[in-house]
């Protein structure tokens, strides 16, 4: 599985970021993570870019940035919360490896995103905490096609140690576009 991707998905405020860091450590794999990527390319944060540019401006930059990270192998890949949605983005990141969703309680996420410095452009609203469960709820669908990690209550240490033990018990396969 070595030269397979492993690729964290999920809403915001999962941990996406901090598991997929800690299994590129653990694993000896290079990490990236789509948004911290466009961020650097951009020279801006994904908030001015939403600000500024809009949102489908910032949708075409994950799905240029999914393209390039589809052409490479071995790494641990964090993608932004909506990248996986897009069918596109989702055929194409499916063929390199195996994709985790990771989960985790409306509550928790609030939590997590409330207490970290980025400004949530999608969390802006008056009533962030029954803005999360609408969203959760518009993307069960989507998020559901990709097996589901549950972080609510766990390390990110423990949350790496479970997915390395499914990975060594090879009980997931890599979907290839052509379904093979």
């Amino acid at each position: 599985m070595n030269e397979h991707n492993i690729i964290l998905t999920g809403f915001m405020g999962t941990g996406k970021t901090t598991v997929g860091r800690l299994l590129a450590e653990r694993l000896n794999r290079q990490f990236v993570d789509s948004d911290e990527l466009i961020v650097a390319r951009n020279g801006r944060s994904i908030a001015d870019i939403f600000s500024t540019e809009g949102e489908s401006f910032f949708r075409d930059l994950e799905s240029q940035i999914t393209q390039e990270l589809a052409a490479k192998r071995g790494m641990v890949i964090a993608t932004g919360g909506r990248l996986m949605l897009d069918p596109h983005n989702a055929e194409l990141l499916s063929a390199t490896g195996a994709v985790f969703c990771l989960t985790a309680d409306p509550e928790q996420i609030l939590a997590r995103v409330a207490s970290d410095d980025t400004r949530r452009p999608l969390l802006a609203g008056p009533n962030p905490a029954w803005h999360i469960r609408q969203l959760l709820h518009e993307r069960a669908k989507d998020y559901g096609r990709f097996p589901q990690i549950m972080t609510s209550g766990k390390s990110a240490a423990a949350v790496a140690a479970e997915i390395i033990a499914l990975l060594d018990a090879n009980i997931l396969t890599v979907t290839h576009p052509n379904g093979c």
